[in-house]
């Protein structure tokens, strides 16, 4: 029976079975190995626990090193993140400032071009309207020196010419001369602009004298002739007859009536030929075809005058033309002597300087012709 004990013993597996503790009756030898089956198995499972701890704590020290190597990770993937955020703001108002300036840039190339446009634009409109000045004045020019011309070569001592020396006219012939009249789209200017002699008598039964003082005061003008009032003949002139002549009720449209004549630009139309849009001031100063602009008393107005191009008409009554017409006609005169046009006799232009002066003393007292 322990034979074949031992058999069985040898045939089972030693691990992974349990024996019973108490032996069986018929052996003694039971209980002995049963304690070293007993042994053996303690032996192979503290084996496994201690391997499975190994590993337990090995698996605990590779995930904590995983987990620190992450935060790591993470913690440079915060910090890239972060740079990489102050980069793009940075960019952002570098981006922004820049279409700013473009912006701003940008705005004033436009308002820089559209200031040439205009500039541009009103150069060429002055330079058109000075264009068309120059044109009319040019035709006026050449018109009053063809006349001039005409005048002056056909008068000589032994055949006088009676339309240049008025005074051997019979006095119920008009001799019509250009004044200051400037129309730049029509002719009739030079119609407008003209004013009638006043010859009371005939001059040729007047007897004349040559005063000293005036004569030497036009002469020493005549040696170099100029516009300039200062000089002692003009500046007699202007005080005795341009002035007194050209002073109306109006004192201010009389001033700028005054500048206009001397500065040739006022222009004297009919009031049948209007052709612009009228007024761009009050009727009280314009006056109307019933009331004087310059005078401001009721007359019937025949005529308007225009100050340059201002584009404003007054209307005027015939004794305030005669008056303009007047001081006009003086001006011409001394104006075709200081251009060299007039070829005459230091006497005879003295005397018809005197026959102009007579002209403008006559008309400041109210007389002038009746067609006006």
């Amino acid at each position: 029976s322990q034979a074949n004990f031992e058999e069985d013993s040898q045939k089972q597996p030693a691990v992974g079975h349990w024996k019973p503790l108490m032996p069986s009756k018929g052996s003694k030898e039971e209980p002995e190995t049963g304690c070293q089956d007993a042994g053996g198995v303690d032996e192979t499972q503290s084996t496994e626990q201690l391997n499975v701890s190994r590993l337990r704590s090995s698996s605990v020290e590779i995930r904590e090193k995983g987990s620190e190597f992450l935060k790591e990770e993470l913690h440079k993937a915060q910090k890239e993140l972060k740079l990489k955020d102050k980069e793009c703001e940075r960019l952002s108002k570098v981006r922004e400032q820049l279409e700013q300036e473009l912006e701003e840039l940008t705005a004033s190339l436009f308002e820089e071009a559209h200031k040439m446009v205009r500039e541009a634009n009103t150069k060429q409109a002055a330079s058109e309207k000075q264009l068309r000045e120059a044109r009319g004045k040019i035709d006026m020019l050449q018109a009053e020196v063809t006349a001039l011309k005409t005048l002056v070569i056909t008068s000589t001592p032994s055949s006088p010419n009676r339309e240049l020396h008025p005074q051997l006219q019979s006095p119920s012939k008009a001799v019509f001369r250009k004044g200051h009249g400037r129309n730049k789209s029509t002719s009739s200017a030079m119609v407008s602009a003209a004013s009638q002699n006043v010859t009371p008598e005939p001059v040729s039964h007047e007897c004349k004298e040559v005063d000293s003082i005036l004569f030497a005061e036009f002469q020493a003008w005549k040696e170099s002739p100029t516009l300039d009032k200062s000089c002692s003949f003009l500046d007699r002139i202007y005080r005795e007859d341009v002035g007194p002549c050209l002073d109306f009720t109006k004192q201010e449209l009389s001033e700028l009536v005054r500048a206009s004549v001397e500065q040739n630009t006022l222009t004297i139309e009919p009031i049948a030929s209007q052709t612009l849009p009228v007024v761009k001031v009050s009727a009280e100063e314009c006056g109307g075809p019933k009331k004087c602009a310059l005078s401001g008393l009721p007359r019937t107005c025949k005529h308007r005058i225009m100050l340059g191009d201002s584009g404003n008409y007054y209307y005027i009554s015939p004794s305030c033309r005669a008056r303009i017409t007047a001081v006009c006609n003086f001006f011409t005169y001394i104006r075709y002597i200081q251009q060299g046009l007039v070829r005459q006799d230091v006497e005879l232009m003295y005397w018809e300087v005197m026959r102009l002066r007579r002209e403008m003393s006559l008309a400041k007292l109210g007389f002038y012709p009746s067609d006006m």
